[in-house]
């Protein structure tokens, strides 16, 4: 039997994506599906409420463009609450400039977040969620500032800003 070129390659790329689908299925916990939060609504719900960019990050685990969040040049002091639900999240107290495009903290609010294993994207990552209706916010990393050493890398389209 005689393969050609094009053959052997639609094959082989055939089960190099079978291959890649079935790994990124075993690879990521769910999120919402396992779990009740104390805020839910429908997806109609959830769309009508939340712009297209925040329904995107905090329901589906979007990732918004580096450095394009207004939040990134929010100094001012006050608090970071959930887009999705008004959970009080972050003290501006506690925001820093990581430099990675994204508002970073080094501690949430008190009782804020829960975190869980990502592990799309072929790595290991520690995702953070809204405590009140598990909302996508962004996730933490081990390479912060003092006291904790954290850096809860946040998406600013998952969150509002109230000034003090």
């Amino acid at each position: 039997m005689t393969y050609s070129r094009r053959s052997f390659l639609t094959v082989a790329g055939m089960g190099a994506v079978s291959t890649v689908v079935l790994w990124r299925l075993g690879m990521s916990e769910p999120a919402e599906a396992a779990q009740r939060f104390e805020f839910m609504l429908s997806d109609a719900e959830w769309r009508k409420r939340l712009s297209p960019a925040a329904y995107n990050v905090l329901r589906h685990e979007g990732t918004e463009r580096p450095f394009s969040s207004p939040l990134n040049n929010e100094h001012r002091r006050g608090t970071f609450f959930c887009a999705g639900c008004a959970l009080p999240l972050f003290n501006s107290k506690t925001k820093f400039d990581s430099g990675t495009g994204w508002p970073s903290f080094y501690a949430p609010a008190p009782n804020a977040v829960i975190t869980r294993i990502d592990r799309s994207l072929g790595m290991s990552r520690t995702e953070v969620e809204c405590r009140r209706c598990g909302g996508h916010l962004g996730h933490v990393f081990d390479d912060g500032p003092r006291p904790t050493g954290k850096r809860y890398c946040m998406n600013g389209v998952a969150m509002r800003f109230k000034p003090i």
